[in-house]
Protein backbone atom coordinates (compact mmCIF):
# COMPACT_ATOMS: atom_id res chain seq x y z
CA UNK A 1 0.00 0.00 0.00
CA UNK A 2 1.05 3.69 -0.78
CA UNK A 3 0.39 6.45 1.32
CA UNK A 4 -0.42 9.32 -0.05
CA UNK A 5 -1.59 13.04 0.73
CA UNK A 6 -3.78 15.72 -0.91
CA UNK A 7 -4.31 19.03 0.50
CA UNK A 8 -7.88 20.77 -0.04
CA UNK A 9 -6.40 24.07 -0.34
CA UNK A 10 -8.26 27.00 0.43
CA UNK A 11 -8.00 30.99 -0.66
CA UNK A 12 -8.84 34.22 1.00
CA UNK A 13 -12.25 33.91 -1.35
CA UNK A 14 -12.81 30.51 0.29
CA UNK A 15 -12.24 28.53 -3.60
CA UNK A 16 -10.38 25.55 -3.75
CA UNK A 17 -7.12 24.76 -6.20
CA UNK A 18 -7.40 22.16 -8.12
CA UNK A 19 -4.80 20.67 -10.77
CA UNK A 20 -5.00 18.37 -13.53
CA UNK A 21 -2.35 15.67 -13.96
CA UNK A 22 -0.44 16.78 -17.12
CA UNK A 23 0.71 13.55 -20.53
CA UNK A 24 2.72 11.33 -19.30
CA UNK A 25 1.99 10.94 -15.47
CA UNK A 26 -0.73 8.31 -14.30
CA UNK A 27 -4.20 9.63 -14.20
CA UNK A 28 -3.06 11.85 -17.06
CA UNK A 29 -5.83 14.63 -18.25
CA UNK A 30 -7.84 14.04 -14.82
CA UNK A 31 -8.00 16.65 -12.04
CA UNK A 32 -6.73 16.43 -8.16
CA UNK A 33 -6.49 17.69 -5.29
CA UNK A 34 -2.76 18.13 -5.19
CA UNK A 35 -0.26 16.74 -2.73
CA UNK A 36 2.13 13.23 -3.31
CA UNK A 37 3.37 10.11 -1.37
CA UNK A 38 3.75 10.42 1.96
CA UNK A 39 7.96 9.22 3.14
CA UNK A 40 8.77 7.23 5.73
CA UNK A 41 8.28 8.72 9.07
CA UNK A 42 6.62 11.92 7.60
CA UNK A 43 3.68 13.24 8.84
CA UNK A 44 0.64 13.94 6.40
CA UNK A 45 0.84 17.56 7.11
CA UNK A 46 4.52 17.86 6.48
CA UNK A 47 4.20 15.61 3.31
CA UNK A 48 1.67 18.15 2.07
CA UNK A 49 3.81 21.06 2.40
CA UNK A 50 7.54 19.64 1.00
CA UNK A 51 5.16 18.41 -2.14
CA UNK A 52 3.11 21.57 -2.20
CA UNK A 53 6.25 23.62 -2.32
CA UNK A 54 7.99 21.08 -4.84
CA UNK A 55 5.06 20.96 -7.54
CA UNK A 56 3.53 24.01 -7.20
CA UNK A 57 6.37 26.46 -5.69
CA UNK A 58 3.63 27.53 -2.77
CA UNK A 59 3.76 27.54 0.91
CA UNK A 60 0.50 26.64 2.62
CA UNK A 61 -0.65 25.71 6.04
CA UNK A 62 -2.28 22.46 6.84
CA UNK A 63 -5.17 22.82 9.64
CA UNK A 64 -7.57 19.68 10.03
CA UNK A 65 -7.70 16.30 8.99
CA UNK A 66 -10.46 15.49 6.17
CA UNK A 67 -10.94 11.70 5.62
CA UNK A 68 -9.04 9.34 3.91
CA UNK A 69 -9.80 6.99 0.94
CA UNK A 70 -8.27 3.42 0.65
CA UNK A 71 -8.89 2.88 -3.52
CA UNK A 72 -7.19 0.72 -6.01
CA UNK A 73 -5.75 1.25 -9.48
CA UNK A 74 -5.74 -2.40 -10.72
CA UNK A 75 -3.08 -4.19 -8.26
CA UNK A 76 -1.86 -0.60 -6.68
CA UNK A 77 -3.46 -0.03 -3.20
CA UNK A 78 -2.97 3.37 -2.23
CA UNK A 79 -4.53 5.56 0.81
CA UNK A 80 -5.56 8.62 0.67
CA UNK A 81 -5.10 11.46 3.15
CA UNK A 82 -7.23 14.23 3.08
CA UNK A 83 -6.06 17.76 4.99
CA UNK A 84 -7.88 20.72 4.50
CA UNK A 85 -5.53 24.09 3.89
CA UNK A 86 -4.79 27.38 3.72
CA UNK A 87 -2.93 29.39 0.73
CA UNK A 88 0.06 31.23 2.69
CA UNK A 89 1.98 32.46 -0.34
CA UNK A 90 3.97 31.79 -3.61
CA UNK A 91 3.24 32.01 -7.34
CA UNK A 92 1.95 29.00 -8.49
CA UNK A 93 4.44 26.96 -10.82
CA UNK A 94 3.70 23.71 -12.52
CA UNK A 95 5.54 20.17 -12.14
CA UNK A 96 3.77 17.58 -12.25
CA UNK A 97 -0.06 19.01 -13.94
CA UNK A 98 -0.19 21.43 -16.84
CA UNK A 99 -3.40 23.22 -15.48
CA UNK A 100 -4.56 24.49 -12.38
CA UNK A 101 -7.94 26.51 -11.26
CA UNK A 102 -9.29 28.13 -8.03
CA UNK A 103 -13.19 26.63 -8.02
CA UNK A 104 -15.67 27.12 -5.34
CA UNK A 105 -17.43 23.20 -4.56
CA UNK A 106 -20.36 24.60 -6.59
CA UNK A 107 -17.83 24.59 -9.62
CA UNK A 108 -16.56 20.72 -8.39
CA UNK A 109 -18.96 18.51 -10.65
CA UNK A 110 -17.86 20.54 -14.01
CA UNK A 111 -14.62 18.64 -14.06
CA UNK A 112 -13.37 14.85 -14.12
CA UNK A 113 -11.80 13.84 -11.11
CA UNK A 114 -9.06 10.75 -10.13
CA UNK A 115 -10.73 8.61 -8.90
CA UNK A 116 -8.90 8.32 -5.50
CA UNK A 117 -10.46 11.55 -4.89
CA UNK A 118 -13.73 11.30 -5.83
CA UNK A 119 -15.14 10.85 -2.04
CA UNK A 120 -13.48 13.89 -1.40
CA UNK A 121 -15.36 16.06 -4.07
CA UNK A 122 -18.23 14.33 -2.35
CA UNK A 123 -17.81 15.12 1.25
CA UNK A 124 -17.09 18.71 -0.07
CA UNK A 125 -20.87 18.77 -2.22
CA UNK A 126 -22.23 17.19 0.80
CA UNK A 127 -20.68 19.69 2.83
CA UNK A 128 -21.33 22.57 1.06
CA UNK A 129 -25.25 21.91 0.70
Amino acid sequence: MIEVAAAIIEDEQGRILIARRKPGKSQAGLWEFPGGKIEQGELAEDCLRRELMEEMQINIAPYAYFGVNDHHYGATHIRLIAYRARYMSGQIALVDHDEYRWITTCDLTEFTFAPADVKFVEMLQHSAS
